[in-house]
């Protein structure tokens, strides 16, 4: 088993950043990529970035590309999610997500989430 554990979430000016944090604790040399998604007020949880648990390939979805950098420290196993230029469309829990098969869309393990409000 994995246990993901989020934070770093808060309210924030629009045009401000925030950076979110993930441990993982566990089974973590069974993982093979993480991710990030978002559910905002009312909307289904949708897909923000995601990046292999060597800290390569990172992707992102178009509503974020150029504003939000995830990476990977090794040492501390530990993903982040720097967002810079947020919008208050970025507002919703932010969860982090870990997964064993690099090559599937879908996600084993989530955090408990973390809320990020972006006033305008």
């Amino acid at each position: 088993q994995v246990q993901l554990v989020e934070s770093g979430g808060g309210l924030v000016q629009a045009g401000g950043s925030l950076r979110l944090s993930c441990t993982a604790s566990g089974r973590t040399s069974s993982l093979a990529k993480m991710g990030w998604f978002r559910q905002g007020p009312g909307q289904e949880r949708e897909f923000v970035a995601a990046i292999r648990w060597s800290g390569t390939f990172p992707y992102y979805d178009d509503s974020v590309k150029g504003r939000f950098t995830i990476s990977r420290d090794n040492t501390k196993n530990t993903v982040y999610l720097q967002m810079n230029s947020l919008k208050p469309e970025d507002t919703a829990v932010y969860y982090c997500a870990a997964n064993e098969d690099s090559t599937s869309a879908k996600y084993k393990y989530w955090g408990q989430g973390t809320q990020v409000t972006v006033s305008s």
